[in-house]
């Protein structure tokens, strides 16, 4: 099945510097809300698989809460140890106040 985008949040329900957790398919995502400007990467830290929503939200990096691994929700790239590979992103659309996700399932 191709990539599409899915409404997983209005705006109003993600306010800035905020953040959920949706399942898609067999994807488990964390959208976060940086300064009106929306990210999303996969929960899962590449270190040792722990949940990254659930960790520090600074600027646009998110601190693994398990070892302080730190990653770019912009890019997926790694800021610090231990980790070493990126996590993986998820382009992000805002259609009306619809907050959207593209995956493919």
């Amino acid at each position: 099945m191709a990539a599409q985008y899915y409404t997983v949040a209005t705006t109003d329900e993600l306010p800035s510097g905020d953040r959920i957790v949706v399942e898609i398919g067999h994807h488990v995502i964390g959208v976060f809300n940086v300064d009106g400007h929306y990210y999303a990467i996969r929960d899962v830290c590449t270190h040792d698989d722990g949940p990254l929503a659930d960790g520090e939200l600074i600027g646009c990096e998110i601190e693994c809460p398990r070892h302080g691994a730190r990653f770019d929700l912009r890019d997926g790239s790694v800021k610090s140890p231990p980790a070493v590979l990126p996590v993986p992103v998820y382009p992000v659309r805002v259609e009306g106040n619809e907050v959207q996700v593209e995956v493919d399932v």
